[in-house]
C-alpha cells in the first residue's frame, strides 16, 4: 500500500502516547504508596491510554507490513477497548473526585476502596465487551455498505460508541458543575472562618474553575468532533474527515498523563527521586484527597 501521511502521524502519536503512559504505569505499579483509590483510577487511565498507543502502532504495522482481515479486526478491537476504557476511566475519576468532596469525612474507608474496584471492573468489563464485538462478527467485512467512517466497524456500532461518549461527557459536565459548586462553597466558608480577604476567596475560586475548564475543555475538544462525525458520517464520507477528527481524539490520550498524573505532587516527587537516583530512599506518604482538581 502507498504510505498514507495520516497513518504515519497516527503511528507517531501512538509512540508518544505509549512512552508517556508507560512512565505513569511503571511509577504507580512500583510505588507501594500509590495504592489509594485515586492512584488506582489514574493507573487504569494510563493503562488504557498505553494500550491505545500500542494499538495505533500495531495497526500501522499490520496494515502496511502484514495485511490481514483477521489481524485488522484484532487491532481495531484493541483500539475500541482501550479508547472506551480511557473515556470510562475519566468518568470514574470524575465520580471519585465528586464523592471525595461530597463525602469528605468517610472518603478514606474500605467502602471507598470497594467502590473503586467495582468501578474498575465495570469500566474494563464494558470496554472489553465493546472491543470484542467486531471480532465476534459485528463488522462490515462482508457488507461494505454497512460500514461506518471507521472500517471495519459497522455504522450502528459506531453510533453506539459515539452516543456512549456523549452520555459520558454529559455526566462529567454535570459532576464537574457540582464539584465547582462544592469547591466555591468550601472556599467561601474557609475565607469567612479565617477572615481572609474577598480577593483571596476570588483567586482560589477562579483557580479551581480554571482547572475544571481545562479538564472539560480538553476532553470535549479532543473527542466531540469524532463523536459527532461518527453519528453523521457513513462509508461514503471522505477519509480525510475521518483522519481529521480521529487524530485530535488520540491527543486526549497524549494529554491525559499531563493533566491527571504529572500534575500530581506525589507522582512528581517519585519522578524527581528517580531522576536523582534516590528512588529507594523515597519515604512513604499518605496521598491527599483527589479533590485538588
Amino acid at each position: 500500500l502507498a504510505l498514507n501521511p495520516w497513518d504515519v502521524v497516527l503511528c507517531i502519536s501512538g509512540t508518544i502516547i505509549s512512552c508517556e503512559n508507560a512512565i505513569v504505569v511503571v511509577v504507580i505499579f512500583y510505588t507501594p504508596a500509590f495504592r489509594a483509590p485515586m492512584f488506582l483510577l489514574i493507573g487504569s487511565l494510563a493503562t488504557a491510554d498505553l494500550l491505545a498507543g500500542l494499538g495505533l502502532i500495531l495497526h500501522f504495522a499490520f496494515v502496511y507490513f502484514i495485511p490481514s482481515e483477521a489481524v485488522s479486526l484484532l487491532t481495531v478491537g484493541l483500539l475500541v477497548t482501550s479508547f472506551t476504557a480511557s473515556v470510562s476511566s475519566l468518568l470514574a475519576i470524575t465520580i471519585d473526585r465528586y464523592l471525595s468532596l461530597y463525602n469528605a469525612l468517610t472518603y478514606y474507608s474500605e467502602r471507598t476502596v470497594t467502590r473503586t474496584y467495582i468501578m474498575l471492573i465495570l469500566t474494563w468489563g464494558a470496554s472489553i465487551c465493546y472491543g470484542l464485538l467486531p471480532v465476534m462478527g459485528w463488522n462490515c467485512l462482508k457488507e461494505p455498505s454497512a460500514c461506518s467512517i471507521v472500517k471495519p466497524l459497522t455504522k450502528s456500532h459506531l453510533i453506539i460508541l459515539s452516543a456512549s461518549f456523549l452520555a459520558v461527557f454529559a455526566a462529567m459536565l454535570q459532576l464537574y458543575v457540582q464539584i465547582c459548586r462544592i469547591v466555591c462553597r468550601h472556599a467561601q466558608q474557609i475565607a469567612v472562618q479565617r477572615h481572609f480577604l474577598a480577593s483571596s476567596h476570588y483567586v482560589t475560586t477562579r483557580k479551581g474553575i480554571a482547572t475544571l475548564a481545562v479538564i472539560l475543555g480538553t476532553f470535549a475538544s479532543c473527542w466531540l468532533p469524532f463523536a459527532v462525525y461518527g453519528l453523521l458520517g457513513d462509508c461514503s464520507s471522505p477519509a480525510l474527515y475521518t483522519y481529521a477528527t480521529l487524530l485530535p481524539a488520540t491527543y486526549n490520550s497524549m494529554l491525559n498523563p499531563l493533566i491527571y498524573a504529572f500534575r500530581n505532587q506525589e507522582i512528581q516527587k517519585v519522578l524527581w527521586a528517580v531522576c536523582c537516583g534516590c528512588f529507594s530512599s523515597a519515604l512513604p506518604f499518605r496521598s491527599r484527597s483527589p479533590s485538588d482538581v
